[in-house]
């Protein structure tokens, strides 16, 4: 089983946002007693198998989900009847940003209240407070939200997808590894009660915090599919403009995750997800940022003081045959934005700096939502063919291919406010 990851910086043994699953996956271990599966097949076995083994997540053409002991497990894989796909286990993955220490390096204050990725995506060096994105909602799919300071009245759902007791659990998403509170901040945080804390690209936005990862970084693919699923449904019954927020992603293509995308696509969400943290090389872009219908976001760091911006070594690079066409196909590379040593708000009430196209994606994700608050009448598609309009090369460095734009490393570029 190949690994995965989230993209960000790490917490004692925790990667935050690297990439979204495991330096040893759960259930690859000799000690392993449980397996989380797809049970596919005919509807009066599947009938069968639901009552025996139980069921997590239906997903009714593509089969349901449930988790089985060793024994179990082999007891199905002799079911000529069934086909039993084995479910990865995602967990964060190795830090990119060596120097990066969460939670060690945390503060009680904010260093600046818009963050040096806030000023560059607004184009505004001495910007002191952000506005936006009212009536959109961003559901953030991550290790959930605490209610901090700066994201209190912003917070409108939360849920939670990944105990293993319940296939979910309306009203809780506590975050107990810091990762999903950071990537909230960056997209809406609203400075706080007292208008001192951190802002974020769109804070009129409403956020929509689905726990995903538990809070050793930890999920499976099926509680990712079912969370999509779910706020595009959500979506559709409050005739919602929706974002979806990803800063995760893994090196292998899983089933459930794709058409979950494709079916919130198909109900008029945006998609937006962490292109990975497995760069230079060509090729290393990771799922679901790969996918055709959702914006794999790269990062971007500050080189300068007068602005300049490169694609960062550890931002993972598309596919080298499609570079410089100007379509975006799988395994493209679509935009990029701040990605290295990004402070945003933090589990613990404060505030930390971390890196990662974890952190490049939230950036995309709050402007998507302030230019839809903008213009309410445009479809996800409209959306997103403006992100690509807006997307500059013209200030990037280190871009790996000779195309002008839609390069392996920066896609179209950094797209910004203004």
């Amino acid at each position: 089983m190949k690994k995965g990851k989230i993209f960000g910086s790490a917490v004692l043994s925790v990667v935050i946002g690297v990439s979204m699953f495991a330096t040893a996956a759960f259930g690859q271990t000799a000690k392993q007693e449980s397996y989380r599966v797809l049970i596919q097949g005919p509807t009066a076995e599947k009938a069968k198998a639901k009552i025996n083994y139980g069921m997590r997540w239906d997903f009714s053409d593509k089969g349901f989900t449930t988790t089985v002991n060793a024994k179990q497990y082999q007891a199905l894989l002799k079911n000529k009847n069934l086909k039993i796909e084995k479910l990865p286990e995602l967990q964060l993955n190795a830090n990119p940003d060596k120097k990066a220490k969460p939670g060690v390096d945390a503060k009680a204050v904010p260093s600046d209240q818009t963050p040096w990725g806030i000023e560059a995506i607004y184009n505004d060096a001495v910007i002191a407070k952000t506005a936006g994105g009212s009536g959109i909602k961003v559901a953030v799919l991550d290790t959930g939200v605490v209610n901090h300071v700066d994201l209190a009245g912003n917070i409108e759902q939360c849920k939670d997808f990944s105990q293993n007791k319940s296939p979910l659990i309306e009203g809780s998403c506590s975050d107990g590894n810091g990762h999903g509170t950071h990537v909230s901040g960056t997209v809406l945080a609203n400075g706080g009660s007292n208008g001192k804390g951190i802002y974020g690209v769109a804070p009129e936005a409403k956020l929509w915090a689905y726990k995903v990862l538990n809070n050793r970084g930890s999920g499976y693919s099926d509680d990712i599919a079912a969370a999509i699923r779910k706020a595009a449904d959500e979506g559709v019954l409050t005739g919602s403009h929706v974002i979806i927020s990803m800063s995760l992603g893994s090196n292998s293509k899983d089933s459930l995750i794709s058409s979950a995308v494709d079916y919130a696509y198909s109900k008029g969400v945006l998609v937006v997800a962490a292109a990975g943290n497995d760069g230079p090389n060509a090729g290393t872009i990771d799922y679901p940022g790969a996918l055709q219908n959702v914006v794999a976001v790269a990062a971007l760091e500050n080189v300068q003081e007068n602005g300049t911006l490169r694609v960062a070594d550890f931002s993972s690079r598309g596919n080298a045959a499609t570079a410089g066409d100007y379509l975006i196909q799988e395994r493209d590379v679509e935009v990029s934005a701040p990605g290295r040593a990004v402070e945003s708000t933090w589990y613990n009430g404060a505030y930390n700096t971390i890196s990662g196209t974890s952190m490049a994606t939230p950036h995309v994700s709050g402007l998507a939502a302030k230019l839809w608050a903008e213009n309410k009448s445009w479809s996800n598609v409209q959306l997103r063919t403006e992100l690509q309009n807006r997307a500059k090369t013209n200030d990037i460095k280190g871009g790996i291919s000779a195309a002008a734009g839609d390069d392996i490393a920066s896609g179209y570029g950094f797209p910004r406010v203004k």
